[in-house]
């Protein structure tokens, strides 16, 4: 699974590189939407997540089973323990210094 998904990952910046495959946004895109307030789920999806999407349509049955696993492991492992863990820490802040003002930034999938 490892060399399988180094695999798909650098066919994945090949292709971009080449031109022969597209990025679904800009930063452009990004920025935009951003400065017009408009964090909807069209935008920060999958895409803006920065976990390569393995699951290709013009993959084997038996390779695309693997991308799914792979896709839904860091997706749980990248994304969402990771903000269960950042939830954590900023509730430990606020409890253990009630007294205290904070400010958090957030990025989205980053």
């Amino acid at each position: 699974q490892v060399l399988f998904a180094l695999n798909q990952t650098l066919l994945q910046h090949e292709s971009l590189r080449a031109g022969s495959l597209q990025a679904p946004y800009t930063t452009e895109d990004l920025i935009k939407h951003y400065n017009c307030g408009d964090l909807n789920a069209v935008i920060f999806n999958h895409d803006t997540s920065q976990v390569p999407n393995f699951i290709n349509t013009t993959l084997p049955p038996h390779e695309q089973v693997t991308a799914q696993e792979i896709d839904s492991y860091f997706r749980q492992e990248l994304i969402y323990k990771r903000n269960e863990r950042m939830g954590k820490r900023v509730m430990a802040l606020l409890r253990e210094n009630a007294d205290k003002s904070f400010f958090f930034a957030f990025g989205a999938g980053n």
